[in-house]
């Protein structure tokens, strides 16, 4: 019998058990479910507790909290990072109940006011799209990020929402952030307002980003008195937001595009319920942005080939921040941490999504260890990150008996992320291609962070990725998905440390030069202006 119970949600750091205390990371809780081993606890706690990221995020978790009612005798409260909470009584449960039941019936209502405003903003998309727009710059740009994930730590979305938001007001009035979460290492000074998903919908998926439109449009009403300099929108899946507060203040709109989330969900996901109007939002706020920014070629050729001008259309790969990666951060303590020694260590970063080849990183070093004993005796493989991929990823080197050669930090924090990578002696970028054959729309954010940390890379010669990487000058580049042309350059970056130091210093030297957030920042408002005001773009710009 325990004195309370704990369920940690996704996304949340699992806290060490108090005495008494059972503590049930949510995937254990699904598998306890799942197995019937659920009944076992019924009424053997004395509280219950749901931990979540924050209050104003968590929602409506009525079946987990249903589920801790079961299992508590005692009161039951969901609680988040800032201790904070919220007490689950009887009369909130019968509410979000109630609210589930009659949901149901709402959905059609719902869609249709949502088709009535997508059309009322294609109607006026040609009107209202000018290139005449009032640029202040002198004035705040406001930024929305309107994810509805939360707690996410670490990751290229992080870096990149960073590192634009940290370099703007270089070019303007102070950065003014609208967002639904909090986001790792923004500089204090920007001035921030988390804006809080409705409960409503929220146990349906797709609906509760349609719903967050008003959230968003009623928040940039209340706390964003002043016209901003232009509004600047990390397009999120059914948002358009950012279009409604552009017109209505009559400022530029510029969307930051990072590929369609109807084909995300058709290729690495589940397709969307609501594809048709999903499609219909994403295409209008192409149709409707003054300039939209994109990270590689093949994102633009596929807006382009969806009729959208290419003028208005910014190629603009990702960056890095020189002064947090670099090649004098000390990775000692971490290398102590997991016990490398003098090994050499070959070092991956990322969300282990599908596109980021770690299951081929993981066959290359099977390959590159059973090849040689002494290098096998010699070398490890730190891999960071967490993500869907992991699971496949462990069980490849243990069924080639590599797994102790290997170590998996899990998420680390984003402000962790260079003493990490500065552990490493070669750093891999094994991405592989879509998986219907279309090219490669990605800039993987690892890519610049690793060139600035000035260590050898081994990457896949993959769209973007070889263009930036020069093989033999800046990295070394393999055939994409191919193990034993990764293993192959492994074997050659490992067994030179002359090499890896040209390549490394060569690499962090192209970084500097041109891919810093700052630079990146620069490259968006010169086209921004250029766009509304017809002003010359400078000749240094690494757009195509």
């Amino acid at each position: 019998m325990s004195g309370r119970l704990t369920i940690v949600r996704p996304g949340v750091p699992v806290p060490p058990a108090a005495a008494g205390e059972t503590v049930v990371p949510f995937g254990e809780f699904v598998a306890w479910l799942r197995s019937g081993a659920a009944l076992a606890h019924l009424g053997r706690h004395a509280e219950g507790r749901l931990l979540v990221h924050r209050l104003e995020a968590a929602g409506r978790p009525l079946p987990l909290a249903l589920a801790l009612r079961a299992m508590s005798r005692g009161r039951v409260r969901l609680e988040d990072l800032h201790g904070r909470t919220r007490a689950v009584t009887a009369g909130l449960l019968a509410r979000w109940t109630a609210q589930l039941a009659t949901e149901p019936f709402r959905v059609t209502a719902l869609l249709r006011r949502v088709e009535r405003e997508v059309a009322a903003i294609e109607a006026g998309a040609a009107r209202d799209r000018r290139s005449e727009a009032p640029l202040d710059l002198s004035a705040s740009p406001l930024y929305l990020r309107t994810d509805l994930s939360f707690g996410v730590r670490a990751g290229g979305s992080v870096a990149h929402i960073a590192g634009v938001v940290n370099e703007l007001d270089a070019f303007t009035g102070p950065v003014v952030v609208l967002t639904t979460d909090d986001i790792p290492t923004l500089q204090r000074r920007v001035e921030v307002h988390r804006v809080a998903p409705q409960e409503s919908f929220w146990n349906f998926r797709e609906l509760p980003a349609f719903v967050l439109n008003d959230a968003f449009d009623e928040a940039a009403n209340a706390l964003v008195p002043a016209p901003p300099a232009f509004v600047y929108q990390r397009y999120s899946l059914n948002n358009y937001a950012g279009i409604r507060v552009a017109r209505r203040r009559a400022v530029p709109f510029v969307l930051e595009y990072n590929g369609s989330e109807i084909w995300m969900g058709r290729h690495w996901g589940r397709a969307l319920k609501h594809e048709a109007l999903s499609r219909r939002i994403e295409q209008l706020n192409l149709a409707s942005a003054d300039l939209i920014v994109v990270v590689s070629r093949a994102m633009r050729g596929e807006i382009v080939d969806r009729g959208i001008d290419p003028a208005r259309v910014l190629v603009n790969p990702n960056g890095v921040d020189p002064d947090r990666y670099r090649p004098e951060v000390d990775g000692r303590g971490v290398r102590a941490r997991y016990g490398f020694g003098d090994r050499l260590v070959v070092g991956f970063i990322g969300t282990f999504g599908p596109w980021h080849g770690a299951e081929v990183l993981a066959r290359a070093f099977v390959k590159l260890t059973a090849s040689d004993a002494r290098l096998a005796d010699r070398v490890r493989l730190l891999m960071i990150g967490d993500g869907a991929r992991l699971a496949e990823t462990r069980r490849i080197l243990a069924e080639g008996d590599a797994l102790a050669a290997a170590t998996f930090t899990g998420l680390v924090p984003q402000e962790d992320g260079p003493a990490h990578l500065a552990a490493c002696d070669v750093l891999a970028s094994p991405h592989v291609g879509n998986p219907d054959g279309t090219p490669f729309f990605g800039s993987p954010t690892k890519l610049f962070e690793y060139m600035a940390m000035g260590r050898g890379i081994v990457a896949s010669d993959l769209e973007q990725i070889g263009e930036v990487l020069e093989h033999g000058r800046t990295a070394w580049l393999v055939e994409p998905g191919d193990a034993d042309a990764l293993a192959a350059g492994l074997r050659r970056l490992l067994g030179d440390e002359a090499l890896r130091a040209a390549l490394g210093a060569a690499a962090r030297q192209e970084a500097v030069a041109r891919y810093t957030w700052r630079a990146h920042t620069r490259r968006t408002i010169e086209r921004l202006r250029e766009v509304v005001e017809g002003v010359p773009r400078r000749a240094q710009t690494v757009d195509a």
